[in-house]
């Protein structure tokens, strides 16, 4: 993706706090997300870090999600001049390609914060790597870009009573450190927390929202894939 500048409310697992080394893995694509300024294309750079989870894979930290600008005062901006260790030159302001930032080292730092009972995780500062031996991909990640032809390998859902849609895999999480994520972007681990902490709740909720009965319908749906094993425990965080 060419840019131009002239042109983490349900308590399941936060990631680790965490200070070391990073690397990144994908640049997702764009997609289009509600905001307080209104709906406007968004997308997330994902690190691998040496924090291993409990299956021995490493943990995948997410970025806030940025909009495509380059302007001096923009989010994107601001975070990779803290990532660089500099300011984009003129050319790069003139036209910056994200897939350059594969495989690029980084240190970081993941911070919590509580809000309203819940953990969420951020990145509270990156830096450049400056060890001279930097962290490398692992090799398991397989990148969203390169998902989106796979999804022959899985059966499609059906509709549900509940409206939800066909696919429950893009049924976009709006709760939670994942919210505006679709569900099929979620490791295993993340959608059986959302299963057992999150939906109990919902169920009990007198009047869902649309967003909620979508959620619950595609968690329902999900889970019967996984212990159908229809989806397959594949090397990381590949979708459902």
């Amino acid at each position: 993706m060419k840019l131009s500048a002239t042109g983490s409310t349900t308590p399941f697992e936060a990631y680790p706090e965490y200070d070391g080394q990073a690397v990144c893995v994908d640049v997702t694509p764009l997609k289009k997300t509600q905001s307080s300024f209104g709906e406007r294309e968004t997308f997330r750079i994902v690190f691998e870090t040496r924090e291993l989870r409990q299956d021995g894979k490493p943990y995948l930290l997410f970025s806030r999600g940025f909009t495509p600008s380059l302007h001096e005062k923009a989010a994107l901006r601001q975070f990779l001049k803290q990532w660089l260790g500099r300011d984009l030159t003129v050319a790069e302001q003139n036209e910056f390609d994200t897939e350059n930032l594969i495989g690029r080292p980084a240190r970081v730092s993941v911070v919590h914060s509580d809000y309203n009972g819940t953990t969420y995780a951020n990145i509270g500062l990156i830096r450049p790597d400056r060890s001279g031996e930097p962290l490398r991909p692992s090799g398991k990640y397989v990148r969203q870009k390169d998902r989106q032809n796979n999804d022959g390998r899985f059966n499609p859902a059906s509709n549900t009573a509940n409206d939800a849609p066909a696919d429950w895999r893009r049924v976009k999480v709006h709760v939670g450190r994942h919210s505006g994520l679709d569900l099929g972007e979620l490791d295993r681990e993340s959608v059986e927390a959302l299963h057992a902490k999150w939906l109990p709740t919902a169920l009990a909720m007198p009047k869902p929202l649309k967003a909620d009965r979508d959620l619950i319908a595609a968690l329902k749906q999900a889970k019967m894939a996984l212990d159908a094993g229809q989806v397959e425990d594949e090397e990381d965080n590949i979708p459902f």
